[in-house]
């Protein structure tokens, strides 16, 4: 196959990402159809008394049993694949450091949020969708408020853009927008990855605007203008909400698929009704085929609010040029695909790909 190198590497991670796609629900069903799932129903059981233990129990060995099932895609794709094609700079210990970190943070919110569900499914057996889908939306609502200021430090070092000149440009251009940021920070990329990058996190009194070591020192500054416009975009547009509520709404509709499918499935596999512990993988394997699913529709979603925050950018900078040489200069340095099939962007692509954003922004010049 005669393949540019930008393709290759998107086409080996698109096959890393579709496999771990099918280990999960294989693993989960596996568990379901073999009995596993019960036989660590039992085990928590004897070790723990209390219903609120034995879920906390069930969960951490069943998500341990996952991330195990799926280290050796995720090593693959974040590891071996980046070091391939010259994007990683953060050794393999280094990887593995802050994917145990990721797996903790990940298990604590997997603890969290079984608890709820579990507890709603035993309150309120009838309803427990909904509430269970009332108290997600309000952990994506505190996600999205503090992740800059929370999560994200977890991972990455930001200290305050010490370019003045920089500064004072995005500030104006947020003012602009009548976006409020609550400052301009450096974000540290280069100890992990080549690539380049820019956001505007958080909400209200979290918003700052996050600007990438590596594109800071190689970026003009009226190419990191035209980025940062994209990005103010979203939240002139009201994209972030629109996101938000879509992901709830997905979420409220898997919790009801799952609700059902208990109902339908417990007696078959011999759960001890729908709060059995036993059943997790049902209510999993449910929300997670309606996402699947939906997602070529929530894909082509996300690309028509790029295509506008691309529209925007271009008509509150009106600089075309530092906007195509902005676009054109990232893709090259994170390796983006220029021009995929229509079935790939439907499958996998948020963004328009980069050929169809420089076309449109030459079409504005």
């Amino acid at each position: 196959m005669n393949e540019d190198r930008a393709t290759r590497y998107h086409r080996l991670g698109r096959r890393a990402s579709a496999l771990s796609t099918v280990v999960m629900p294989v693993l989960l069903l596996g568990l379901m159809f073999t009995g596993g799932s019960t036989a660590i129903r039992d085990w928590a059981g004897r070790i723990a008394a209390p219903q609120s233990l034995v879920i906390a129990l069930y969960v951490f060995v069943v998500s341990v049993m996952a991330d195990l099932a799926l280290l050796p895609l995720s090593f693959y794709k974040g590891f071996v694949l980046e070091r391939r094609y010259g994007l990683a700079a953060q050794t393999a210990f280094e990887w593995l450091k802050d994917h145990a970190k990721a797996v903790l943070i990940g298990l604590a919110f997997a603890e969290a949020g079984a608890s709820l569900v579990y507890y709603t499914l035993r309150r309120w057996p009838s309803e427990w969708w909904w509430i269970s889908g009332v108290g997600y939306s309000l952990v994506v609502l505190a996600l999205v408020n503090l992740a800059p200021v929370v999560l994200l430090p977890l991972f990455f070092r930001f200290k305050p853009l010490d370019k003045h000149a920089l500064r004072d440009r995005l500030t104006a251009l947020a003012a602009k927008a009548d976006t409020r940021v609550m400052g301009v920070y450096e974000w540290r990329l280069s100890d992990r990855t080549k690539k380049a990058n820019a956001a505007l996190a958080g909400l209200g009194n979290t918003r700052r605007i996050m600007l990438s070591d590596t594109l800071i020192a190689d970026y003009s500054d009226e190419e990191i203008e035209v980025i940062l416009a994209h990005e103010l975009a979203h939240h002139v547009h009201l994209d972030i909400w629109k996101g938000v509520l879509a992901d709830v709404s997905l979420a409220m509709a898997g919790f009801y698929l799952a609700h059902r499918a208990l109902q339908t499935f417990a007696p078959y596999f011999g759960l001890h009704g729908a709060s059995d512990p036993a059943g997790m993988p049902i209510v999993i394997v449910a929300g997670g085929a309606l996402a699947l699913l939906l997602k070529p529709l929530m894909n082509a979603q996300s690309r028509r609010h790029e295509r506008r925050a691309d529209a925007y950018a271009l008509r509150i900078t009106r600089n075309p040029t530092a906007f195509i040489s902005a676009i054109r200069r990232l893709g090259q340095q994170n390796l983006a695909e220029e021009d995929p099939s229509r079935l790939v962007q439907a499958l996998f692509y948020t963004h328009p790909p980069i050929k169809e954003r420089l076309r449109a922004a030459q079409e504005w010049l």
